[in-house]
């Protein structure tokens, strides 16, 4: 049954592909100027991102080979928000796994949308602050390293396109702007 998505209207819609992370769509539409055509659209599971800073503005990051880049990434703690949990747990449980860090204060920086023309994908964003630190418990031990440097430096990194992760990016330019300004204000 023909239905309308903004000012798209589709015909038909098929499921290509369906695991537990990802689905693939694809809509065979009537396009805005009145053509048809076709559209697909991938739908992930709903994430989080996390970055923990220090006292002394260390940042806290992964390195792990990434197979659908073909290369090692620099990112900041992500993973997928578990079915029935709350982001912020989900954040909690990421940073716990992944590098070991229990944090005492939490902030929200919002979500984003990393690719919105073909990709639905929201990422919520958290910095993690007071930090303590355990052993981690990764699902895929010894597949991810921490990585600490300065936020300057992380700020750098994302500026140079060291670290090109959409999420860390806009993760780290956030926590710099929002630790800038509340430095600036004490």
């Amino acid at each position: 049954m023909p239905r309308e998505k903004g000012p798209w209207r589709i015909e038909d819609s098929i499921q290509r592909f369906k695991s537990e992370w990802l689905e693939v769509c694809e809509d065979k539409v009537i396009r805005p100027d009145g053509q048809y055509g076709s559209y697909a659209t991938v739908r992930i599971r709903p994430g989080v991102s996390v970055l923990a800073v220090d006292d002394d503005d260390g940042v806290y990051l992964t390195r792990e080979y990434r197979y659908a880049i073909e290369e090692e990434s620099v990112e900041v703690v992500s993973g997928a928000i578990e079915d029935g949990e709350l982001p912020e747990t989900s954040a909690r449980r990421e940073l716990r796994e992944e590098l070991g860090i229990v944090a005492e204060r939490w902030t929200d920086l919002g979500a984003i949308h990393p690719l919105t023309s073909m990709l639905h994908s929201p990422a919520n964003l958290f910095m993690a602050q007071e930090l303590n630190f355990f052993e981690p418990d990764p699902q895929d031990a010894g597949l991810i390293q921490m990585v600490k440097v300065g936020l300057h430096e992380a700020v750098q990194m994302v500026m140079d396109s060291t670290i090109k992760h959409a999420p860390s990016c806009v993760l780290i330019l956030k926590a710099n702007h929002l630790l800038h300004i509340n430095k600036g204000s004490s």
